[in-house]
């Protein structure tokens, strides 16, 4: 793409909410180009295929409860939807002990957690949007509660206490309907699963898509004409009567605008961070543990760690494990086979030795990934209104808003990016439709 390229609509991001804001435009017969920086689709979503020949995600990957739309492209795409082997209550060990559900830390942390949703149903703002989540723990007086509502925070967050605003927690738990919707996996917000892989769906919608899709291709500058847009990529110019930005607020402030974006639009970019997590997948011949016990628990120690067992229903066995925020960052000091050691010896405790001798290893850092720029969604800074979900999705000029961040139902989640997804594709297509009407007239 060395000249000029003409499309009716340009749509900035192959993550799943640029991809189906193809596939809906396409369908209606509207011409798309959808251009990607990565050399890859998906965005926050990765599928990779192991050493045994399975399918696994380390990015986006769960069907929660309630998630239809999710559950209809992975139907659509033929990919086969499973709920994941998750028990009534999952086990929390904070070293080589078990957290008795009824212990003191325990009832301390579940009333900590009572008070924050009940907060959630209230507006907040003042001091609760500077305040900090870790400021609120330390109020706490047991450490082993400390700790343990801290690596919730964590991994439903995917950022630490100290970054995190108590009224960005809060406004959280209620917009996501509850902790026990976001921290349950069955009916919960991490009830199934993809078999082929959540990743595998973008792929399959870029192959529907075919060569108007481009990778490896960054937009560096969007410019507004009185008919149009041009936008500048690293392979060349492309003009279009529309376009869909689809990726993070945060990830936008790397494009330059012509005229600039209205000052709330900066603000959004400015005041929002990418999410810190990492995530890894061990794969073995079987899910041998299940003889002894369920998998999925939460590991109090260096670092906190959240397990969960994401085995198909035919095998291989699967085992995921999550670090969020600044411990994940840590991680980073360490090359892969010390990150798979420290994290498998952890679990090794609880599941036996050879929870350590995976067939395979796969893993992520979604902090260092200069595409996503993080995972898995953006969040408020402590102290600004700006970026609580959803976020602002009304047009500007020619530009429309997409990515998971601006869904009216579970944004954050893959659902949330379809929903985007789909809106923003029938916003452009009523705008092409009215103004072809106008032109006729």
């Amino acid at each position: 793409m060395s000249e000029s390229q003409q499309t009716t609509v340009a749509i900035v991001g192959a993550g799943m909410s640029g991809l189906i804001a193809a596939r809906d435009l396409r369908r209606q017969g509207i011409e798309v180009l959808v251009l990607e920086a990565a050399d890859r689709v998906g965005g926050r979503t990765l599928a990779e295929t192991s050493a045994l020949g399975s399918r696994l995600d380390l990015g986006g990957q769960w069907i929660g409860h309630g998630h239809h739309r999710f559950e209809q492209l992975a139907d659509e795409l033929g990919a086969a939807r499973f709920q994941m082997h998750t028990p009534k209550t999952p086990a929390i060990f904070d070293g080589a002990q078990t957290v008795s559900p009824t212990s003191s830390p325990m009832l301390a942390a579940n009333a900590a957690l009572v008070g924050a949703e009940l907060l959630s149903r209230i507006p907040l703002a003042g001091r609760w949007n500077t305040a900090t989540v870790q400021s609120w723990l330390r109020k706490i007086p047991s450490d082993r509660a400390r700790r343990l509502l801290g690596v919730l925070v964590e991994i439903t967050s995917c950022t630490g206490p100290e970054q995190l605003s108590v009224r960005a927690f809060l406004e959280l738990i209620r917009y996501q309907g509850g902790l026990q919707t976001m921290m349950k996996s069955r009916g919960g917000a991490q009830d199934s699963l993809v078999t082929e892989g959540a990743g595998t769906l973008a792929e399959r919608l870029a192959a529907e898509l075919g060569a108007r899709v481009r990778t490896g291709c960054r937009v560096t500058a969007i410019r507004q004409t009185a008919d149009g847009a041009v936008l500048d990529t690293s392979a060349g110019g492309v003009e279009a009567q529309r376009v869909i930005v689809s990726v993070p607020p945060p990830m936008t402030k790397h494009i330059a605008f012509e005229p600039p974006l209205p000052a709330e639009r900066i603000a959004l970019q400015r005041n929002t961070v990418m999410g810190t997590v990492y995530k890894a997948i061990a794969v073995y011949d079987t899910p041998f543990w299940r003889t002894r016990g369920d998998a999925e628990c939460v590991l109090l120690g260096q670092p906190n760690v959240a397990v969960f067992d994401t085995s198909p229903p035919d095998g291989p066995g699967h085992l995921c494990l999550l670090v969020g925020g600044p411990a994940a960052r840590a991680l980073d000091d360490l090359d892969t086979d010390g990150r798979r050691a420290l994290l498998l010896r952890q679990l090794a405790r609880h599941l036996g030795d050879d929870v350590e001798k995976p067939a395979s290893w796969h893993e992520k850092s979604w902090h260092q990934d200069v595409f996503a720029g993080g995972g898995y969604t953006a969040l408020p800074v402590p102290g600004t209104s700006e970026g609580f979900y959803p976020v602002a999705s009304a047009p500007t000029g020619r530009i429309h808003w997409a990515g998971t961040e601006t869904a009216a139902e579970h944004a954050g989640y893959i659902e949330g990016a379809i929903e985007a997804g789909n809106r923003a594709a029938r916003e452009v297509a009523k705008t092409i439709t009215h103004e072809s009407q106008t032109k006729a007239h």
